[in-house]
């Protein structure tokens, strides 16, 4: 996963007209689509949209190449705050980039209206909403602090699918 400004910190919404040239300008790029495991059959869409809502099925971090940034470990034990943070940043692109492939472009989202963050991570481990803030903080970077808002939920699991820790769906509102 790259490297990610200090946890917990919301960088500022940049001026740009568009939400790929604000991603552009936060250095960030969208991942390749998903390259699923060998015998995995994923019968579902990544993005479903009913007339204004778009729902956007669990995601969870890539690499570069598109594979699946799984089996690295639980956040609280061989993870730290910080890597769950950059995993959830990671899943937030992940996301996006199926959106802008589902949708055409990212500036069809008019606001974001629910994330509900999943982190696989030890037993204890109790700090879960600071690791989802790393989806949360790059939406309100994108489309700031009104329509970047939105509702949320960040639980802890003991598994996640391929061992990925973090895998996160949402909720917006279209143009």
């Amino acid at each position: 996963m790259n490297p990610i400004p200090h946890p917990m910190q919301t960088p500022h919404v940049l001026p740009s007209d568009t939400v790929s040239a604000r991603l552009r300008a936060l250095g960030m790029t969208l991942p390749p689509p998903l390259r699923v495991p060998d015998g995995v059959i994923l019968p579902f869409a990544p993005v479903h949209v009913i007339g204004t809502r778009v729902l956007i099925s669990g995601h969870g971090p890539q690499h570069a190449d598109g594979s699946m940034a799984g089996g690295v470990g639980r956040v609280g034990d061989e993870l730290d705050e910080a890597q769950g943070y950059a995993a959830a940043r990671a899943t937030a692109l992940s996301m996006l980039a199926s959106l802008e492939r589902s949708l055409g472009s990212l500036d069809r989202v008019k606001r974001w209206v629910r994330v509900f963050g999943m982190v696989r991570c030890a037993p204890g481990f109790q700090r879960l909403p600071n690791v989802i803030n790393g989806c949360s903080d790059l939406l309100l970077a994108l489309w700031g602090p009104e329509l970047g808002q939105h509702a949320r939920s960040a639980v802890g699991m003991a598994e996640l699918p391929f061992g990925i820790p973090v895998e996160i769906e949402a909720e917006a509102e279209l143009h």
